[in-house]
């Protein structure tokens, strides 16, 4: 009896605490129900407050724990609530969020012990690609990224960003629009060659070291793919913070399945699309709900063998976006994965289970149970690795910045498909997009490529019809007779011995000039 008295007691003040800690004056989504010793306790309801997820969060857990369709649901109720959500989709399996869900025996269960009601849904949804391949085709110009950020993700050191700050203003000042990858290629060869005097002169000397450093750097990433990227039409971020026709929020799903072995690729969009919704979007201050929220999966993609400058970078955008209203989720298997300076922005955690095969796990399970605020009701560390899938421990901000009490919760389960889509479900909706054809057709307008090859050939036909003028205009070299027969002493030769012969032959015709009139006689 004392230990069911106990028991209760421990159960009150468990609801109480979930009760007060999760409860929000604003806008709110039900994610799903509190646990206690392995059991749901019915009220112990655990919300999100849109208000404050422009404060970023983390989605963790290791492989097959649930932590994609946490996303899915999270994504969901956002779209329910008009907030546009762009999903990076690394592993393919989120499509599926565009069609509507079956309802089956596991989730009938789960719905009567979170005692709500499941019904399945399907939400609008537009598939983007970074190669063009099913979906809309998302490009970014070479000018859009600028010289510090482009400097950065090729990891160049000072003195080699100064080149490429060089080849920013140079070609801004003649002209020459820097679009995509062959343009800087370009840029960089002649600045190395042909054009190496009209740079010293106007910018002082460039090191042939340095440019042909950022030249590897640059067919490094062309190697990723990247000339598919660089280009125009440019993507408009307006684009991804759209609203259906019934008044839902637009998920965008970005497929780049094809990119887990393409790191810099990747990191070279995120970076990008980030300092692109930075630089566009206005200041918004405290708002109802975020303007978009970006979920990015398999987020350990992104700072794998990534310099401190550009982890720096991130840290950088992720600390300022917020005020304009735009709220990032890092999904990964283990929160070790994010950089513990980006980590400490996130204000949202949803830990799914972790698993402690070797010593290095459990060291890390340590570390990650360490970092959630203390709790009566749980013993984290042992917890971490006791959950079920589709349970995780969650903890956020409140309205106030407080930290809310750690929760052991039962999760809902998405109202759409929990699979891929099929091709044809794809074409589908690929025939229906308005962005697909905005962003279908490949443009190589007149830029830095096409401007220094055009002068190049000028240059080599002037050269051309120079040569040909002064060959016209030249005597030719004349032959050996004529150069002895221009000698000064030949000539006085000639004319002596050809005077003697002209008086032969004149005196045999009887014509020697004055003296005939002599010989007139002789007749």
């Amino acid at each position: 009896m004392y230990l069911s008295r106990k028991k209760m007691a421990a159960t009150n003040d468990f609801l109480q605490a979930i009760n007060n800690g999760y409860s929000f004056k604003g806008e709110s989504v039900q994610v799903g129900v509190g646990m206690l010793d392995g059991k749901v306790v019915q009220g112990a309801n655990v919300f999100l407050p849109l208000k404050t997820l422009n404060r970023h969060g983390l989605i963790a857990g290791a492989t097959g724990t649930g932590k994609t369709k946490t996303l899915q649901v999270i994504s969901e109720f956002l779209s329910d609530a008009s907030v546009p959500v762009l999903l990076l989709d690394i592993k393919g399996d989120l499509s599926g969020i565009a069609a509507m869900g079956a309802v089956n025996d596991k989730i009938t269960e789960r719905y009567k012990l979170l005692n709500l009601t499941y019904k399945p849904e399907q939400f609008p949804a537009e598939l983007l690609s970074l190669t063009g391949q099913k979906g809309v085709h998302l490009r970014a110009t070479v000018s859009e990224f600028g010289p510090v950020l482009l400097s950065k993700i090729l990891g160049l050191n000072d003195t080699q960003g100064g080149v490429v700050a060089l080849i920013f203003k140079y070609c801004d000042d003649a002209k020459m629009p820097l679009l995509d990858l062959k343009d800087l290629v370009k840029v960089l060869q002649y600045i190395g060659d042909e054009g190496k005097d009209e740079i010293e002169k106007q910018y002082g000397k460039i090191s042939t070291t340095s440019t042909g450093t950022i030249l590897r750097k640059i067919i490094e990433l062309q190697q990723q793919g990247a000339d598919e990227f660089f280009g125009e039409k440019s993507f408009e971020v307006d684009d991804l913070m759209r609203v259906s026709d019934d008044g839902k929020g637009m998920l965008s799903i970005l497929r780049v399945a094809d990119l887990q072995d393409k790191p810099k690729l990747f990191s070279t969009f995120m970076l990008q699309m980030l300092a692109e919704l930075y630089a566009t979007c206005p200041e918004e201050g405290d708002l109802d709900k975020p303007k978009l929220v970006m979920f990015i999966d398999e987020a350990h993609l992104i700072f794998n063998d990534a310099s401190s400058e550009l982890v720096s970078q991130i840290e950088t955008i992720v600390k300022l976006i917020r005020s304009k209203g735009i709220g990032i989720f890092f999904c990964t298997q283990n929160p070790m994965d994010v950089p513990a300076s980006v980590l400490g922005q996130l204000g949202l955690k949803i830990q799914h289970a972790l698993r402690a095969f070797t010593a290095a796990d459990r060291k890390s399970i340590k570390q990650t149970a360490d970092n959630y605020p203390e709790t009566t009701f749980y013993k984290t560390e042992d917890l971490i690795t006791q959950m079920g899938i589709g349970e995780a421990l969650i903890t956020m901000l409140n309205e106030k910045g407080i930290p809310t009490p750690l929760v052991h919760t039962m999760l809902c389960s998405p109202r759409s498909r929990m699979d891929v889509l099929t091709d044809a479900e794809v074409a589908a909706i690929n025939s229906k997009s308005k962005l697909v054809a905005k962003y279908s057709q490949d443009i190589d307008d007149n830029s830095a490529y096409e401007i220094i090859t055009a002068k190049l050939q000028q240059a080599e036909n002037n050269n051309t019809a120079n040569t040909q003028a002064t060959q016209k205009t030249e005597k030719p070299e004349p032959s050996m007779l004529e150069k002895v027969a221009d000698n000064t002493i030949v000539k006085s030769m000639m004319r002596t011995a050809g005077n003697g012969i002209v008086r032969g032959l004149l005196g045999v015709l009887g014509l020697g000039g004055r003296s005939s009139s002599k010989r007139s006689g002789w007749f």
